[in-house]
């Protein structure tokens, strides 16, 4: 099952959906920002990302600038700053068994796929 942590505003979440679901697969879609990640889960898609919890942050959120930005956080902060703010959550991030990615470009998707 392939779940895609979207947010329907942005293009690029958008266009990682239509691969998605042209791929013919089944999968569920997550609005993160109505239905937020709690610390576990963000700590599972970590993991399955393979990356630094930084490189999850969307660093040009006004949230992000007032609160966060010249500290120097560890990944469980961040990862708590992601679960207080979900806007915060790069996007989209599609994830398929024990394998994520952020898909930007959202052609990226398609190594999951």
């Amino acid at each position: 099952m392939i779940t895609i942590y979207h947010n329907n505003r942005c293009g690029k979440s958008r266009e990682a959906l239509k691969l998605v679901e042209a791929s013919g697969q089944e999968y569920k879609v997550r609005s993160y920002l109505t239905e937020p990640l709690k610390i576990d889960e963000l700590k599972k898609l970590q993991q399955k990302l393979g990356l630094p919890a930084m490189e999850m942050v969307r660093t040009n959120e006004a949230v992000f600038k007032e609160h966060y930005k010249d500290q120097k956080l560890s990944d469980a902060a961040i990862l708590e700053a992601i679960a207080q703010h979900p806007i915060l959550l790069e996007r989209a991030i599609v994830e398929k068994g024990d394998r994520a990615v952020i898909a930007r470009p959202p052609e990226k998707t398609l190594e999951v796929l």
